[in-house]
C-alpha cells in the first residue's frame, strides 16, 4: 500500500455506468459470511455454558445466531469496507464498493440499515442480548470509522475485535438461553479470559499485512514491536488466559474439563515454539492448528460450565 488513506478523488465516483443500486451477489460478498464463524462458535460456547437444553429455545438459538454471524459481524464487515473504501479503490480494486458493484452510498446505507436490524433483532431477544449487541455494534463504528478509528492502533483494535468476536458473542448465547438476562459470574470471567487471548489471535492475523500496514502509518503490533516481539506476546498473551482457566476449572471441581484444557494448551505451547521461530511465516500455519485448539478448549469450558448448572 502507497497512497494515502484519503485519495484526491473519491471512490463515490467509481462505479459501472448506468449501475445505481448494489447487486445482490455483491451484497453477499460485502457481508463476508466466511467472517462468521468465530463470534457464531463464541455464541454456540454461550449456549452449551447456560445448562438451559437447546430444545426447550431452538427458535431462539436460530434467532440469535443470525444475530451473531448475519447480523452482528456482517455489520462490522460493512462498516468496515466503507471506512476503507479509499486505500481499497487502489489496493483491492475488486472489492464490492471500490469495484462500484455496491455503488454511491449504498455501502454507507447498508452500514446504517444492518446496524437498526441489529439492534432490533437484539431488542426482541431480551435486555442482556440488547446491551451486549449494542456494545459490540458500538465497538465495530469505532473500530473502523474515524476519529477514533481504533484500527490505527493494533492494543486497541485488536482489544476490540477479540472482545466482539469472543466475549460479547458467548454473553450474548448465554444471555438468550436465560431469557435475557446477563449470565453469571463464572461465564462473565471464561468469556473475559478467552477474548483476552483472542486478542493474540488478532495479533497473528496482523502478520499477513506488516509491510503495508507500515507503510500506510497503520500501528499494529508487528509494525510498532517488530514480527519476533509481537509473536511473543501473541503467544503469551493466549497462553496466559488458558492457563487461568484450567485453575479456575479445577477450583470449580471440574477437574476432567480442566485437565483437557490443560493438555490442548501444552500442545499449544509446543506449537508455539515452532511458530517463534518464523513467526511472520508461519502465523498462517498456527492459525489452523494451535487457533484450533484455542476454540475447542473454549467449547470445554463451556461444557464445564454447563455441567455446573445443571448439577443438582
Amino acid at each position: 500500500m502507497t497512497i494515502s488513506a484519503h485519495p484526491a478523488r473519491p471512490v463515490d465516483a467509481i462505479k459501472p455506468a448506468g449501475q445505481s443500486r448494489p447487486d445482490l451477489r455483491a451484497v453477499v460478498e460485502l457481508l463476508k459470511p466466511i467472517t462468521w464463524f468465530p463470534p457464531m462458535w463464541a455464541f454456540g460456547c454461550g449456549i452449551v455454558s447456560s445448562g438451559v437444553a437447546p430444545s426447550q429455545r431452538w427458535l431462539t438459538i436460530v434467532a440469535g445466531i443470525l444475530l451473531a454471524g448475519p447480523l452482528l459481524c456482517a455489520t462490522s464487515q460493512i462498516v468496515n469496507d466503507w471506512f476503507d473504501r479509499h486505500v481499497d479503490a487502489i489496493n483491492e480494486p475488486n472489492r464490492p464498493i471500490p469495484s462500484g458493484r455496491v455503488p454511491g452510498h449504498w455501502g454507507l446505507i447498508l452500514s446504517f440499515g444492518w446496524t437498526a436490524l441489529s439492534l432490533i433483532a437484539a431488542a426482541a431477544l431480551g435486555p442482556g442480548v440488547l446491551i451486549a449487541a449494542a456494545l459490540g455494534l458500538l465497538l465495530a463504528w469505532a473500530y473502523s470509522a474515524p476519529p477514533i478509528r481504533l484500527k490505527q492502533n493494533g492494543w486497541f483494535g485488536n482489544a476490540a475485535c477479540a472482545l466482539c468476536y469472543e466475549g460479547l458473542a458467548w454473553v450474548t448465547g448465554a444471555s438468550v438461553m436465560t431469557g435475557g438476562g446477563l449470565p453469571d459470574a463464572r461465564t462473565l470471567v471464561l468469556a473475559a479470559l478467552y477474548s483476552f487471548g483472542a486478542h493474540g489471535i488478532m495479533t497473528l492475523n496482523d502478520f499477513k499485512s506488516i509491510d503495508g500496514d507500515r507503510r500506510m502509518g497503520i500501528q499494529s503490533l508487528p509494525v510498532q514491536l517488530g514480527a519476533a516481539a509481537a509473536g511473543r506476546l501473541a503467544c503469551a498473551m493466549m497462553a496466559l488466559p488458558q492457563a487461568v482457566v484450567v485453575v479456575l476449572l479445577a477450583r470449580w471441581g471440574q477437574e476432567l474439563h480442566a485437565s483437557a484444557v490443560a493438555l490442548m494448551l501444552c500442545v499449544q505451547l509446543g506449537l508455539m515454539r515452532r511458530l517463534l521461530e518464523k513467526p511472520r511465516e508461519r502465523a498462517p500455519w498456527y492459525n489452523a492448528t494451535g487457533i484450533s485448539l484455542y476454540v475447542l478448549g473454549m467449547l470445554v469450558s463451556a461444557f464445564a460450565l454447563r455441567a455446573m448448572a445443571v448439577a443438582p
